[in-house]
């Protein structure tokens, strides 16, 4: 059974609420007419600039179809969470810089830093649809948390929750760009919320500050080029071209967030689950390198890094080794480091070793 349409209204105020008590930061409804969106992913596909994510094109236009992906579908109750630790400093923007312009440093975006976002969002997005079910009786639903053909920033836009960046990534007025989306697509009939409405202007400060120039215009991201792409989506060797330009960053990618303006009004997390463990916050290189496949595992229990195995980690760090010669030639620990790791029995982690290793010569 559902809501009678005179209770609706009155529901979706519920919804909103609850979703604020499970940790949210807002909720909103959005309709399922993606239609506007089908020729700006189409075109962005066939230029290939999803690169080896195969999965952004294996359901066609259903990314853009809800009722498609989700037969029954009519809403989709948008979620959003901030995730800045929840000690982070006023400065915390200056303070990733600092520790950023440190070569030996480890640069995992803040992201990554706690509890993996997919198992929190997820579980809290099912803890709503319960509380759903407790009022209404049986609906149909389906909770995603960036886990299927779902245009995220899309459907968050018509939901009133912002408007999407020229980085491509969600901005709101009050939080920035620091936070998770998560849907529930839903056979309710709830009203919707109005669209957001873009605030950015002539800024296009995420477009110069792209340490490899990914965001080749205003809301175009060459995914192939990007340093989250690279360091976490990639499964091969990382090209040559590219490696000088990553830097330390090891684990995605922040420097588009660091420098946008919206992010001055970036919200801590409520939630505990996303401050930093294993003191990523602060790790070198030569530390996180020297980490063997079952201790990686092991700290890495509920990381959403653990996602991209040891090989991938070792092949990360030893590019931002590498890249640490610039300012730190012949060091040492880094030197030894690396030649630890130069017999690898995995082809592609003694290729970047050997070329981390050229770059100290």
């Amino acid at each position: 059974m559902t809501a009678p349409d005179n209770n609706l209204s009155t529901l979706a105020f519920a919804i909103k609420a609850w979703g604020r008590e499970l940790g949210f930061a807002d909720i909103g409804i959005a309709g399922i007419d993606l239609g506007h969106t089908e020729a700006g992913l189409q075109a962005w596909l066939d230029a290939g600039f999803h690169g080896e994510m195969d999965y952004m094109a294996a359901h066609g236009m259903k990314r853009a179809r809800p009722a498609e992906l989700v037969p029954g579908t009519v809403r989709v109750i948008t979620a959003r969470m901030n995730y800045l630790p929840r000690d982070s400093a006023d400065d915390w923007r200056e303070d990733e810089v600092r520790r950023a312009s440190d070569s030996r440093q480890a640069v995992i975006s803040i992201y990554a830093r706690g509890r993996d976002y997919h198992k929190v969002l997820r579980a809290r997005l099912q803890q709503l649809a319960d509380r759903i079910r407790a009022e209404v009786g049986d609906f149909g639903y389906r909770v995603f948390t960036d886990s299927a053909p779902v245009m995220e920033v899309a459907l968050a836009e018509q939901s009133g929750t912002g408007w999407r960046g020229k980085h491509t990534l969600m901005l709101h007025r009050e939080a920035g760009s620091m936070f998770f989306l998560g849907e529930l697509f839903t056979d309710l009939p709830l009203p919707v919320d109005p669209p957001g409405t873009s605030h950015c202007g002539q800024c296009r400060a995420c477009i110069d500050i792209c340490p490899t120039q990914a965001i080749l215009g205003p809301y175009k991201l060459d995914a192939r080029r990007c340093i989250s792409y690279l360091t976490i989506e990639l499964k091969g060797s990382i090209p040559v071209e590219l490696r000088s330009l990553i830097g330390n960053r090891v684990y995605g990618c922040d420097d588009c967030q660091l420098v946008c303006p919206w992010n001055k009004f970036a919200q801590r997390s409520t939630l505990p689950d996303f401050d930093p463990r294993n003191g990523l916050e602060h790790a070198t290189m030569v530390e996180l390198f020297g980490w063997e496949e079952d201790e990686f595992n092991r700290r890495l229990e509920g990381s959403p890094i653990r996602r991209i195995g040891h090989e991938r980690w070792l092949r990360n760090l030893a590019v931002g080794m590498g890249n640490a010669a610039r300012q730190y030639r012949g060091d040492p620990g880094i030197v030894a480091a690396l030649e630890a790791r130069s017999g690898h029995p995995s082809p592609m982690v003694r290729e970047h070793v050997d070329w981390a290793l050229g770059c100290h010569r």
